[in-house]
């Protein structure tokens, strides 16, 4: 690229000897004539200050999203999406970018990704937007599928390129996520993750939580954050039918103090179905020793939270041999070196050989808390395979939690009235005294900037 430059200017300059380039600034635009003259422009400084303050503007024209670049909930366009029905299921996914909750999402959906040329309902992270550190999901989208399920993917949280597109110069936020008070980004941020969770557990029968690995319990104590958080905040069904503008500009007295009842009256509250998916494990990871360990420490991490449930939702293999068995008993591996070799820590072997065992499946292994794994996706080609392929246990997978035994909202309610009334709730976590209060505690705290 040097010398190109070099040769360019006319002055012959080898790569050696020509300087880098170092760009303070965008330069100037070139603008062809009809003459075929090329005229230099100032770039347009209206136009990247409204892209600066406007991270979000990358939405696609026609996007199926519930979220404007203001951070408000609008429904309207999706109206079209949603009917009379009242017999429908909305599930929900929530987690870090990059952990697969649009790969997850697709298969509820029933897409066949075998079939060449069909894009996913919901688009799943590129190689191009992996390799540039870039999240895919922007907002809360929403699909409903032929079964009548309201499926609603959501931007990931946790995620650095979110806080770098909602940051300004100056390092305030660029989105208001607390009704008009200016905030530091990296609160913003933190507070658009509570946000969703609140949301998600307050409007969906399932929300699904999806994590890289087995390590990581950042999602997890976002959760405990949520459940702490999510206070006064009713079932969507109780909710009256007046229209989603009048409620959100508060027109008349009377429509605050009936807000104000509800919100005081815990006893009309609605908590989603939780189902904790760990993906991308590799094969250690997939034992059923690992995939035990993991149950327990759901269940001591949520001992006191209310997303412990029926634990209806976990992988277990309805076989499993003696040898492993013996793993979780003695509290770690108690196989021999040979046999370490032989089955490289996975219960989940091919082999014929050792005793089996029948194992409970009732979600007692966990303390009642809804699990899974997925493998990472290998090629069919790349090896011995010592667990089920990532494609069966996605499918085992959508089949749980599409049979799971479900929560139903208080009253009756068709799809169009849900819709409507998840703008209200949108409108009611938005404006939560509590959240309000947990962000001043976090300001006061000096963790986050001014």
């Amino acid at each position: 690229m040097a010398a190109e430059s070099g040769s360019a200017s006319g002055g012959g300059a080898t790569s050696s000897s020509a300087a880098p380039k170092i760009i303070l600034a965008k330069p100037s635009v070139p603008r062809v004539e009809s003459g075929g003259i090329k005229i230099l422009e100032a770039p347009d400084k209206d136009r990247d200050r409204e892209n600066d303050t406007n991270p979000r503007s990358r939405l696609p024209h026609g996007s199926l999203n519930l979220l404007s670049d203001s951070w408000d909930f609008h429904p309207d366009r999706l109206f079209n999406l949603v009917t009379d029905n009242t017999d429908f299921t909305v599930i929900g996914v929530l987690g870090p970018p990059g952990a697969g909750k649009s790969t997850i999402l697709n298969e509820l959906y029933g897409f066949d990704r075998s079939t060449p040329g069909v894009l996913p309902p919901f688009a799943v992270q590129s190689e191009e937007n992996r390799a540039m550190a870039r999240h895919c999901s922007v907002g809360i989208e929403l699909r409903t599928s032929f079964e009548r399920f309201i499926l609603l993917d959501t931007q990931p949280v946790l995620s650095a390129s979110v806080l770098a597109e909602m940051m300004r110069p100056d390092g305030s936020s660029a989105v208001s996520v607390l009704n008009g008070e200016s905030l530091s980004a990296e609160l913003a941020h933190e507070l658009m993750g509570i946000q969703l969770g609140v949301f998600l557990a307050s409007v969906c029968h399932v929300i699904l939580l999806v994590t890289e690995g087995l390590h990581d319990i950042s999602l997890w104590r976002l959760m405990l954050t949520v459940d702490m958080l999510k206070q006064g905040i009713p079932d969507p069904s109780l909710l009256n039918s007046a229209g989603v503008g009048a409620y959100s500009q508060g027109s008349s007295a009377a429509s605050d103090k009936e807000e104000r009842d509800s919100l005081q009256d815990d006893s009309t509250e609605f908590l989603a179905d939780p189902v904790f998916i760990h993906t991308k494990l590799r094969e250690q990871g997939c034992s059923w020793y690992n995939v035990a360990c993991l149950g327990k420490a759901l269940s001591l991490y949520f001992n006191s939270s209310s997303f412990r449930r029926n634990g209806a939702v976990q992988y277990c293999p309805s076989r499993l041999r003696y040898d492993d068995q013996l793993d979780v008993l003695l509290g770690g591996p108690s196989r021999s070196q040979k046999d370490e070799n032989d089955l490289e820590g996975n219960s989940m072997s091919n082999s014929s050989q050792g005793r089996y065992i029948e194992i409970p499946t009732d979600g007692s292994s966990s303390g009642g808390v809804n699990f899974f794994v997925l493998p990472l996706k290998v090629s069919d080609d790349s090896g011995k395979v010592h667990h089920e392929s990532f494609d069966s246990m996605l499918r085992q997978l959508r089949d749980q939690v599409l049979s799971m035994p479900r929560h139903s909202f208080a009253k009756p309610i068709s799809e169009r009235d849900w819709l409507r009334n998840a703008a209200r709730i949108w409108d009611m976590v938005k404006r939560s005294p509590v959240i309000a209060d947990y962000s001043k505690t976090l300001q006061s705290s000096g963790l986050y900037r001014r």
